[in-house]
């Protein structure tokens, strides 16, 4: 049976469509906003997300609070999220160690989630370029000669942020692609990395430039690659990882908002364009340049184009070297 709409019926329904679909966007947020931090408090992600955090309680008028739920490189946090309402109120801020966790779970067959199809893209925070560091008793000035160190040494530990972690990746590649052998030693996020790395309790590690800028500045960490496709502006004298013959290892260092998926798109878009608009705040954007990195804000079919692209470069490294999450 066919129904037939007068344009009355269909301009009426257009314009309830219209009013359900701002009714909607108009009542987000009922109640504070949780960011969930995957990773304890201290380090980049941490910092960013409170920076944010302190800017979108001015312009929501509901309080917007940072929550750290650290542990299993970030999939404990995330794993939070995912199963949290989809009404806008539970936000996930992680950066991309995202990618090459949940490709590690993926891989043992025990990912909680997914991340194209249990979390919605909102949009980058930060883009924060990942150094590769060594402890100033190694000693190596680049990549290169920390390799040529690592070869006759042979008995150096390298940390990251958990297993199946960013850094994790990047120290399994790096000891294939170059021949080396090294230690992993795990840590429940950067900022007890770092402390062990100062310590020297670890020789090589990484973490992004913003929370490591400051040790780099004092000379008690030395950076010995960009792991970004460009050099870093605050540290231009640093060479990427490419440039120093380590291709596979280069990524993009974003920092960025999640919401859980089925959130509806009012909310999505609201969301899009409140972090868009903190991104460009003065203030906002001042301090993000003071930590090394670049304001973020681009749309959600951009920051969601690029963790895809991320994941479809880090899923066969993870199985080719079969890395596992603990």
């Amino acid at each position: 049976m066919t129904v037939r709409m007068g344009r009355r019926g269909v301009l009426g329904g257009l314009a309830a469509a219209l009013a359900g679909s701002a009714t909607a966007q108009e009542a987000w947020p009922a109640r504070p906003v949780r960011i969930i931090v995957p990773f304890p408090a201290g380090g980049t992600t941490d910092l960013l997300a409170r920076l944010y955090a302190q800017r979108l309680t001015e312009t929501l008028g509901q309080s917007v609070v940072v929550e750290n739920r650290g542990g299993g490189g970030g999939s404990i946090g995330a794993d939070v999220v995912a199963k949290a309402a989809p009404d806008g109120h539970t936000l996930l801020f992680h950066n991309l160690t995202f990618c090459t966790t949940t490709a590690a779970l993926e891989f043992a067959g025990r990912a909680p989630h997914r991340i194209e199809q249990d979390f919605a893209p909102v949009s980058m925070g930060a883009n924060v370029p990942m150094m590769l560091l060594v402890n100033p008793s190694v000693p190596a000035r680049d990549l290169r000669e920390f390799v040529a160190v690592a070869k006759e040494r042979g008995n150096l530990f390298y940390g990251s942020t958990g297993p199946g972690s960013t850094i994790n990746l990047v120290g399994e590649v790096l000891k294939r692609d170059a021949g080396i052998r090294m230690d992993h030693i795990p840590f429940r996020g950067a900022a007890p990395l770092v402390q062990d790395l100062l310590a020297g309790r670890i020789q090589f590690g990484g973490d992004q430039l913003s929370s490591s800028l400051a040790n780099i500045r004092a000379g008690v960490l030395r950076p010995v690659a960009t792991l970004a496709a460009q050099r870093a502006s605050a540290l231009p004298e640093v060479p990427t990882a490419r440039e120093q013959g380590y291709p596979s290892i280069e990524l993009l260092g974003w920092n960025g908002f999640f919401a859980p998926a089925g959130t509806p798109a009012p909310i999505l878009a609201r969301l899009q364009q409140e972090v868009a608009a903190a991104a460009r705040h003065p203030e906002v954007a001042r301090r993000i340049a003071d930590l090394g990195a670049e304001p973020g804000g681009n749309s959600a079919e951009e920051f969601g184009a690029a963790v895809r692209a991320q994941l479809a470069q880090v899923r066969p490294l993870v199985a080719e070297l079969r890395m596992q999450v603990e």
